[in-house]
C-alpha cells in the first residue's frame, strides 16, 4: 500500500468508516470518499522543527508571565517585576536572544501604539505595546502572523462591578489565558530561528499581543498596519487558551484541540481550517483536531478577528475543555496548564505555519460552465503562480466537510471538472517544486469578491450566484 493510500485510510477510520482510498481521481472514476489530509505531504525538515518543540521550554516562559502578578494593558510599565511592562521586556530580550542565537535573523521589535480605551469613563489613551520578531522570508511582500496575547485581566470577577476589566492593579495571573499561547508563540520563535535561519518562502511574524482583554486593540492596530504597507497577510493566527484539560465536572481531554474557521463555507478561513485539519493529522495523527466552522466560540472574540474582518484568512487554536470558573480571574493560575498539551498545540501551530510559509500563493480560480457538455462540466481557470511547478483542482459536495476528489492538471492554468459545480464545490492549489501546497482557492470565490455584474464581466467570471448587483 502507498503512503497516500495508507494515509486516506487512517482518515476515513478516523472519520467513522472505512473506504476505499482517496486517489487523484479521472473523469471516468468519480468516486467520492472523504480524506481529512486532502493529499497533503510530510516535510522531512518541517518533521525536524517539530521534533524540537520543547513543553519545559513553554512551561518557562509561562511561568515568567506569571510572575509579573499582572498583565493588564494598563497595568504598571515602570517596574522590572511586576505589571505588563515587565511582561514585554522580558519576552522582547527573550525573542532577542534567538535572534542572537541565529546570527540576526529575527527583527525583534516593539510595535506601540497610543490608543482610547472604549467603554472606560475618563476616555485615556493607552500605550498598547505588541512585541514582535519578523522572520524575514525570500518574499517579503507575503507575511504569516503567529500571535497569542501576552495581557492578562480579572475582568470576570463579578465583585468589581461593570469597570472590572479595567481593573489594572490586583493579580491577574493569566496562566492559561493567555500566558499559554503567548509562551507557545515564543517557541514557535525558537525553533523556526534555529532551523531556518534564512527564511522560508514567506515572512512569518510572531508576535505577542497586548489590548486583547480590553477589545483586540493590538491584533486590530497590526491587522491595519500590515494592510497600509501594502502586505498580503498569508493567513493569521491564534493560539488563546490552549493549556487546560480538565473540565469543571472532572472530564479529561489532552487528546484534542478545537480550531475556528469563519464562514462562507468557500471563504479563505474556512479553507484555512481545512488545511490545517489536514496537515495537523499528518505530522500528529494521535492529537485529535476538532474543526468548529464559525469565527469563535458563542459571544467570545480573539486575535484572529480583525484579519478576518479585512478579507485575510484567520484561525483560532483552542482548548477542547474550556473552564469558565477560571477564566478571566485570579484562578486561572499555573497549577492548571497541562504543558504536554500546549507543546502539542504548538506542534500543530508548527505544522500549519511552515507549511504555508514553504508554499507557493494560492491562485484565484474562475469557472464557466461547459456548453460542449450541455453544462454537465465546467471549465476552471487561473492565473500562473509565480513558484508553482503544477496545480490541483479539488471537488467536494457542499455538505462535505473537506474535500472528497484530488485532480491533477499539470503545469496548464486551466482544467475541464467533470463534475457538476451547481452541486458541490471546486477549488485550485498551487504546488511548489518541492510538493508544498498552497492554501485552496474555492470555485466559485466568495459572493462579495464580486459585487457587480461589471465586477463579473471584467473578470472573466459568469458564475451568476456570487454577483450581488445594488438594489437587487
Amino acid at each position: 500500500m502507498s503512503i497516500f493510500a495508507f494515509r486516506s485510510l487512517v482518515a476515513s477510520v478516523m472519520l467513522g468508516a472505512v473506504a476505499p482510498p482517496l486517489a487523484a481521481q479521472r473523469a471516468d472514476n468519480p468516486v467520492a470518499v472523504p480524506d481529512v489530509t486532502m493529499g497533503l505531504i510530510r516535510d522531512p525538515a518541517l518533521a525536524a522543527t517539530i521534533a524540537e518543540i520543547s513543553a519545559a521550554r513553554i512551561r518557562e516562559t509561562d511561568s515568567a508571565l506569571v510572575s509579573f502578578g499582572t498583565r493588564h494593558t494598563m497595568s504598571d510599565t515602570v517596574s522590572n517585576t511586576r505589571g505588563i511592562g515587565a511582561a514585554r521586556r522580558y519576552l522582547f530580550a527573550k525573542l532577542d536572544g534567538y535572534s542572537k542565537a541565529c546570527g540576526g535573523c529575527l527583527r525583534v521589535e516593539y510595535a506601540p501604539a497610543l490608543l482610547e480605551m472604549r467603554g472606560h469613563p475618563d476616555h485615556p489613551m493607552v500605550n498598547v505595546v505588541n512585541v514582535l520578531a519578523w522572520l524575514r522570508g525570500r518574499d517579503t511582500s507575503r507575511v504569516l502572523v503567529m500571535g497569542g496575547h501576552y495581557d492578562s485581566c480579572v475582568c470576570g470577577r463579578t465583585d468589581l462591578g461593570p469597570l472590572a476589566r479595567f481593573e489594572a492593579t490586583q493579580d491577574a495571573p493569566g496562566a492559561d489565558d493567555d500566558g499559554s499561547g503567548t509562551s507557545a508563540v515564543v517557541e514557535l520563535a525558537r525553533v523556526f530561528s534555529k532551523r531556518f535561519p534564512r527564511g522560508l518562502a514567506t515572512s512569518v511574524i510572531f508576535v505577542a499581543y497586548s489590548g486583547e482583554e480590553e477589545g483586540l486593540y493590538g491584533s486590530t492596530h497590526l491587522a491595519q498596519r500590515l494592510h497600509a504597507a501594502g502586505y498580503k497577510v498569508v493567513s493569521a493566527f491564534t493560539d488563546d487558551i490552549v493549556g487546560n484539560v480538565v473540565a469543571d465536572d472532572g472530564t479529561v481531554d489532552s487528546t484534542s484541540v478545537r480550531i475556528f474557521g469563519a464562514d462562507p463555507d468557500n471563504g479563505p478561513s474556512r479553507e484555512l481550517a481545512r488545511y490545517a485539519w489536514a496537515i495537523g493529522t499528518i505530522y500528529n495523527p494521535g492529537f485529535r483536531i476538532l474543526p468548529v466552522f464559525r469565527l469563535d466560540r458563542i459571544s467570545r472574540g480573539g486575535d484572529h478577528s480583525p484579519y478576518v474582518s479585512l478579507g485575510d484568512p484567520g484561525l483560532r487554536f483552542t482548548e477542547r475543555l474550556e473552564n469558565y470558573k477560571r477564566q478571566h480571574l485570579p484562578t486561572d493560575d499555573f497549577a492548571h496548564v497541562n504543558f504536554g498539551y500546549v507543546a502539542n498545540v504548538t506542534r500543530l501551530n508548527a505544522s500549519v505555519v511552515g507549511s504555508l510559509a514553504n508554499a507557493p500563493a494560492p491562485p484565484v480560480a474562475l469557472a464557466r460552465r461547459d456548453q460542449a457538455s450541455g453544462g454537465q462540466k465546467w471549465m476552471v481557470s487561473w492565473r500562473e503562480i509565480p513558484g508553482a511547478a503544477r496545480y490541483e483542482v479539488l471537488f467536494r459536495r457542499t455538505t462535505a466537510p473537506t474535500y472528497e476528489k484530488i485532480y491533477q492538471a499539470g503545469a496548464a492554468t486551466s482544467f475541464l471538472l467533470p463534475d457538476q459545480l451547481d452541486d458541490g464545490w471546486a477549488a485550485v492549489r498551487a504546488i511548489g517544486p518541492n510538493g508544498d501546497r498552497s492554501l485552496t482557492s474555492a470555485v466559485p470565490p466568495p459572493c462579495p469578491v464580486l459585487t457587480t455584474r461589471a465586477d463579473s464581466v471584467a473578470a472573466g467570471d459568469l458564475i451568476r450566484n456570487c454577483i450581488r448587483a445594488a438594489g437587487r
